[in-house]
């Protein structure tokens, strides 16, 4: 995976382009400004580098070196400061660490996403957020973007198990069709899972 995404992004051309993800900059503002918040599998930066400027302390974690050589460039070019993480998504683990955690078509194999949101729950604060942007299953119909495998795609009663399971409140867990406009990356009509969970308590897991 991280050969893979460091040929995508060894290139002058942003692969999602500059602009921050539409779901990200319609829903940062609950979460409390000057606040930590992690970018988790980042890519080139367009979230991060956009959440700093709105005053937020930024990590961008990305398996792809070149990819975070992006965001590095992107923060100085910005005058905007940007913490930077280079390690597979599969060896992150954190502890009541951010306000909020933010993602954007993160690509997990099915058998990973139950552990991933696990830690990710983990690596909030009591009362921070996970806001994210997924591909559904149904995104094999359209050809916008995103994996072919449907392996590395969402689908929506699953997330739904796993957040009931989880010490956290669900806010939104929709699907929905939109359209996209994000660099050569992604363009036209796609269906996405949209999800915005509220910690609200440390604790274990439940049994699902």
């Amino acid at each position: 995976m991280q050969e893979m995404w460091n040929k995508k992004f060894n290139s002058e051309i942003f692969l999602y382009g500059l602009e921050a993800n539409n779901f990200i900059k319609t829903n940062y503002q609950i979460v409390p400004k000057n606040t930590p918040i992690l970018c988790l599998g980042e890519g080139e930066g367009r979230n991060a580098l956009f959440l700093a400027k709105q005053g937020f302390d930024v990590t961008a974690l990305d398996a792809s070196n070149v990819g975070l050589s992006k965001v590095q460039k992107l923060a100085k070019e910005h005058h905007v400061n940007i913490h930077l993480k280079h390690l597979l998504i599969s060896q992150w683990h954190e502890h009541d660490t951010y306000e909020a955690i933010m993602s954007t078509f993160l690509h997990l194999h099915a058998n990973e996403q139950e552990v991933m949101f696990q830690k990710i729950i983990d690596a909030l604060r009591v009362g921070g957020y996970f806001i994210a942007e997924f591909f559904s299953t149904s995104q094999l119909n359209f050809t916008s973007g995103g994996p072919k495998n449907i392996d590395l795609l969402y689908r929506l009663d699953f997330l739904y198990q796993i957040f009931s399971a989880l010490p956290c409140e669900i806010y939104k867990l929709s699907q929905e069709r939109i359209f996209l406009k994000e660099g050569p990356g992604h363009n036209g009509e796609a269906s996405v899972i949209r999800v915005i969970i509220k910690k609200i308590a440390k604790g274990l897991r439940i049994s699902i």
